[in-house]
């Protein structure tokens, strides 16, 4: 059986919700550069008061460039609160985020929280993850939520949200093109892409970032597979690869129908300009997720955007959902309490879920936050729409620079300069360059 969505049981059980920013920068919680966007209440409340008043600062390390800014303003509300500061340094993007983390680490510096997606990207850091198992806010999570921050039955992270991924689409630039119909199989996404052609729209806005297609496009193909987790565990083994791989050739006709029809300029084409120019109506699809919508919105906060799922044969195709991150504590910072009370304090208080919810537009991961269709967006709606078919995300599995062997491989296809061969080939490699240090 295919894998499902780790929010499948979730989104039955608990009725979730009604209805890759500014990355590289470092940014004090005091130095007063972000402005409130004047619907966040800013009040006490009682959940408020838990974290301790002193005069500390707790460094946050974060990937997640969409929310920075927000992020930057909350931290603001939060000492105003408290009395107690978070620094937040953002690394996202086209940075790569582990690294520069290691990097931070080994020169000595110690922050109270940073990213981490789980599973085999968390044994690295076991020595400094905090136990969260007891913290207030983890009865209240979406129980498949737990899984990629679980070891040994204990808690080493707080999920930060739920999000999905698909295709992305411009509904008027569908109807202009005489797309009545949401495109299913990949024959159908191949007839709507030549639609689009005739009607002089460009079909796909492509990014050249090694993340979007070596974590999210490749794991479509991992994702379909009949038991993801095993084909990993036999690929990093080497009894099995990707190359002559059924699933694997199927999912390459997907890739071609992307880059056969997107832009141009696709080989220059960074994240901030494949979100910004698809929300000024230069194309009708992108590969993203519902993390995009605070930029779009940005942009033209009337698009009327829908999510399409990512076949690859002529069997329907699916979103992916899954878990993007987890809040890890630093047990060997200076101050793990301080960072416990803050994270308590974001899920539990009304400045920090309606932060959740209305400024960073999260599913949340928290069954006990609710979310409205005009805060999360169009892009989440569909997200909750299509979970209960979505299949899951897969990449953690792998040890740390896997994936950025597998961007860099798709880059290399993405140019021309290799051929269908050679990426699987490359895709094989880039586990093996891993697995076998």
């Amino acid at each position: 059986m295919k894998r499902k969505s780790a929010f499948l049981l979730a989104t039955v059980c608990t009725l979730i919700i009604a209805g890759c920013g500014n990355g590289g920068n470092t940014n004090s919680a005091s130095n007063g550069t972000a402005a409130n966007s004047g619907n966040t209440p800013t009040e006490n409340t009682a959940e408020a008061t838990a974290a301790p008043a002193k005069d500390v600062t707790i460094k946050m390390f974060q990937f997640k460039v969409e929310i920075a800014e927000q992020l930057n303003v909350l931290a603001e509300e939060y000492e105003k609160e408290t009395g107690v500061k978070v620094e937040v340094e953002t690394h996202g993007g086209g940075e790569d985020y582990g690294a520069l983390l290691k990097a931070e680490i080994a020169s000595g510096s110690e922050p109270e929280i940073f990213n981490n997606g789980g599973y085999t990207a968390l044994v690295p850091y076991m020595d400094r993850a905090t136990d969260l198992s007891d913290e207030p806010w983890a009865a209240n999570l979406i129980p498949t939520s737990k899984a990629p921050a679980t070891v040994d039955g204990k808690l080493y992270g707080m999920p930060m949200n739920v999000e999905g991924y698909g295709l992305i689409y411009n509904k008027d630039l569908f109807a202009q093109a005489g797309i009545t119909e949401e495109p299913k199989t990949l024959t159908q996404l191949k007839d709507a892409a030549a639609k689009l052609k005739a009607a002089g729209i460009t079909p796909f806005e492509a990014t050249n970032e090694w993340w979007s297609m070596g974590i999210h496009l490749v794991n479509v193909g991992l994702a379909h597979q009949p038991d993801p987790k095993k084909f990993i565990e036999d690929v990093k083994a080497g009894t099995a690869t990707i190359k002559g791989n059924a699933v694997f050739e199927q999912w390459l006709d997907l890739v071609d129908v992307i880059f056969d029809n997107a832009q141009d300029n696709k080989m220059t084409t960074d994240y901030a300009t494949q979100v910004a120019e698809f929300a000024s109506g230069k194309a009708a699809m992108m590969l993203q997720g519902n993390w995009t919508q605070g930029d779009i919105d940005k942009i033209d906060p009337a698009l009327n955007l829908g999510l399409l799922p990512l076949p690859i044969s002529d069997e329907e195709g699916t979103i992916l959902v899954g878990v993007p991150n987890n809040y890890i504590v630093n047990s060997k910072s200076e101050h793990p309490e301080e960072a416990k009370a803050f994270l308590n304090w974001l899920v539990t208080s009304e400045t920090g879920k309606q932060y959740i919810t209305k400024e960073f537009k999260f599913i949340p991961a928290e069954t006990d936050i609710e979310a409205a269709a005009e805060d999360i967006g169009q892009v989440a709606v569909a997200v909750q729409e299509k979970a209960a078919t979505a299949l899951g995300w897969n990449w953690d599995m792998f040890p740390d620079g896997v994936t950025q062997g597998f961007g860099a491989a798709m880059q290399e296809y993405l140019g021309g300069q290799i051929g269908r061969d050679q990426l699987l080939e490359k895709l094989d490699k880039a586990v093996q360059d891993i697995v076998k240090q």
